[in-house]
């Protein structure tokens, strides 16, 4: 065997042992590998391995770039791209257009003020309405007044106007019995807060029989009124009321046309308010002294009378809105002279009235306590109830707590309704059945939803067959003073509607297009 042969030999026997047990080779480094004295050591083997080289790409540069963009098929690549793209880009365009095109088009929202959007809410007697007894007390319930959605709320009379003494009359003085000029004041300011306008009811003689003393007076109060009128306006009032209207108008025709411009014309941005006050009750009589008088609204006893049919009211509220737009009537049953509601229609039909208010094309007007069925006790200004927060103990008044709370959110829920809905705000009045005893009615806006109010005056149930190219078969149960046969969020067929006696619902469907 060649010496080189046993060298690999030896090589392939160190590799095969065991690497614990392989000699070190530090010794054959110093020449005596063969020495006995040699000892054997752990160690390891050392291999090196070649590096790899990474290829480091550069991409193409500026001059290979352009002589590939120049090729022909990347040329027409491109303009194949482009092409595209405009062709896309056009056809979203033309899509879009045709949508808005064949899109229905929103109706003009109509010219509205602010007494406009929500209830009006008298307070003739300030002592009767708080615990207070005085003007501090109604700003403490503004509160209240905000949480039933109040747009306007009509205050007084409070100035002084003795029994039978136009001498003291004086408009710019508050009634002691009422508060102070510092108390009206914050009222308004708390009022304005909340978003709730203040009118001062003006009345000159809200004492006595006659709002205007006599005939002969007439034109001495009305000079008097003018600078009243300045006065109050400068403290921040947003309108004023006066009762009496056509003596004033009639008598004094000149005086009144600036009582109007002074009130009407004398602000700038929002509008201030004039409400006339009339004891007519026919449509015509009601028609003619808005022409005449040129008030914002008038309150009248148009829907007051308890010998009015249905039919009667369906033609009244037709004849004033054949004559008037919606935004210049107002709708109301009680007043301060008149008393409340509840005295005047019967409690157990306060809520029925209250949808019939709030759901007619025009501005609803309530009397202080209505939304409660306060009722009239020996006097028109009967003391307003406030319920605590604790429960009644005795059976009796803890069951009139619960009717109360009841009716107050009947009347919250349509109010916030009517607040909300533009259908019920400013839509069309279509009259869908009347009779004796029932009316039906549709009102509607645009692509807004729609509303039907129906109504039984009668002590006999009635079945009511409504049919009209916009309303479908059936429709949702929106409110109802019968909570048994019609309840909220059921729906009923419009062709066979029933109401028992002395029942009212607010049905709604949605715009189809």
């Amino acid at each position: 065997m060649s010496k080189d042969t046993e060298v690999d030999m030896k090589d392939v026997e160190l590799n095969d042992m065991d690497q614990e047990k392989q000699p070190m080779t530090g010794g054959a480094a110093n020449g005596d590998a063969g020495s006995p004295t040699c000892t054997e050591k752990n160690g390891s083997v050392k291999v090196k391995i070649p590096e790899e080289t990474e290829t480091k790409f550069t991409g193409l540069s500026k001059e290979e770039l352009l002589r590939v963009a120049g090729t022909p098929g990347w040329v027409r690549t491109r303009w194949a791209l482009l092409i595209l793209f405009w062709l896309g880009w056009l056809g979203m365009l033309a899509g879009a257009v045709a949508i808005i095109v064949q899109a229905p088009r929103c109706k003009e929202i109509p010219a509205m003020n602010w007494w406009n959007y929500g209830p009006l809410y008298q307070i003739g007697n300030v002592q009767a309405f708080s615990e207070s007894q005085n003007l501090k007390g109604v700003e403490d319930k503004i509160d209240h007044l905000s949480q039933l959605r109040v747009k306007g709320l009509v205050i007084g009379p409070i100035h002084v106007a003795p029994l039978d003494n136009l001498v003291s009359l004086n408009f710019e003085e508050i009634s002691s019995d009422a508060g102070n000029l510092e108390q009206f004041k914050g009222l308004i300011t708390a009022a304005h807060k909340k978003s709730i306008n203040v009118i001062l009811d003006l009345t000159p003689y809200y004492l006595g029989s006659g709002p205007w003393f006599t005939n002969v007076s007439v034109t001495n109060v009305a000079e008097r009124l003018k600078s009243a009128l300045v006065f109050w306006l400068n403290q921040g009032v947003d309108g004023i009321q006066l009762s009496g209207v056509e003596r004033v108008a009639s008598v004094v025709p000149s005086l009144w046309a600036d009582i109007r411009a002074i009130v009407q014309n004398g602000t700038e941005g929002k509008r201030r308010i004039l409400i006339g006050v009339t004891e007519k009750t026919s449509a015509v009589g009601v028609s003619e002294l808005l022409n005449s008088t040129g008030v914002d609204l008038l309150l009248s006893g148009a829907l007051r009378s308890k010998s009015m049919t249905a039919t009667d009211r369906a033609q009244t509220v037709q004849q004033l809105l054949s004559s008037h737009n919606q935004t210049q009537l107002a709708w109301n049953i009680g007043d301060r002279t008149e008393g409340h509601l509840a005295t005047l229609v019967g409690p157990d039909m306060v809520n029925f009235n209250q949808m019939l208010l709030l759901t007619l094309p025009g501005t609803p007007v309530f009397n202080y306590g209505d939304e409660i069925a306060l009722a009239d006790v020996d006097t028109k200004s009967p003391t307003m109830l406030w319920d605590p927060l604790e429960d009644e103990t005795n059976g009796t008044a803890k069951e009139e707590k619960e009717q109360r709370l009841s009716c107050r959110s009947f009347f919250k829920t349509l109010s916030e309704l009517r607040g909300k809905e533009r259908s019920l705000q400013h839509g069309d009045y279509i009259p869908l059945f009347n009779s004796t005893s029932a009316l039906a009615y549709l009102r509607q806006w645009d692509q807004s939803g729609r509303y039907v109010a129906a109504f039984n005056w009668g002590s006999d149930a009635v079945t009511l067959q409504l049919s009209h190219p916009d309303l479908p078969a059936r429709a949702v149960v929106q409110m109802s003073t019968d909570k048994v046969n019609l309840v909220p969020d059921s729906t009923v067929a419009l062709s066979e509607l029933e109401l028992g006696p002395g029942q009212a619902v607010l049905l709604q469907f949605p715009y189809i297009a």
